[in-house]
């Protein structure tokens, strides 16, 4: 196990549904000691609407106003992990938000681990449709350019391996390098 470094800035991680955000997310907070948000849950907490039902009543424009304005407070707190929605990117000024006010961590996943990690969640609109795996191709396509020029380290969690996407990660903190 790698040594834990000193954490002095917030931690963001961005990528595709399904790629381990809120997992890996709440898993840092506790091996850090630092606090963790998930941007969707507080979203949902603020609300007392699950996000389908947001998208339903608002529309996707309604949820990404919602989500802008959570990004915003959680991104000037300090020293903290959030786990942003798979669309968060999508705005530039979220974007912006992330990669000047913390360090974030595209977690890369390819489409097939995507959709088995995702197939049967009903909290997910977008993909609730006839042919799941080829929203998530799409939205690959849009997003994956935005998650790389949003990043500054690029961690593969297809594998799955919890305890070793943590090891990258610290290790990635530890010596501040882009990977």
């Amino acid at each position: 196990m790698i040594a834990i470094p000193q954490v002095t800035t917030s931690i963001y991680l961005i990528g595709p549904m399904g790629a381990g955000k809120s997992t890996l997310g709440r898993h840092l907070s506790q091996v850090l000691d630092i606090p963790f948000y998930d941007s969707d849950k507080v979203i949902v907490e603020r609300t007392g609407a699950d996000i389908p039902w947001i998208f339903d009543m608002e529309g996707e424009e309604g949820f990404r106003r919602r989500e802008e304005e959570v990004i915003d407070e959680l991104t000037q707190k300090h020293t903290i992990i959030l786990a942003t929605g798979g669309g968060a990117i999508t705005r530039a000024v979220n974007r912006e938000r992330l990669s000047q006010r913390g360090r974030v961590f595209y977690l890369w996943t390819p489409v097939h681990v995507q959709l088995a990690r995702t197939r049967h969640d009903k909290n997910r609109p977008l993909l609730q449709t006839e042919n799941p795996e080829l929203v998530l191709e799409k939205l690959m396509q849009e997003r994956h350019p935005l998650y790389e020029s949003t990043a500054h380290h690029t961690i593969s969690t297809a594998a799955g391996n919890l305890n070793q996407v943590t090891e990258k990660l610290l290790a990635c903190l530890k010596d501040g390098s882009s990977s």
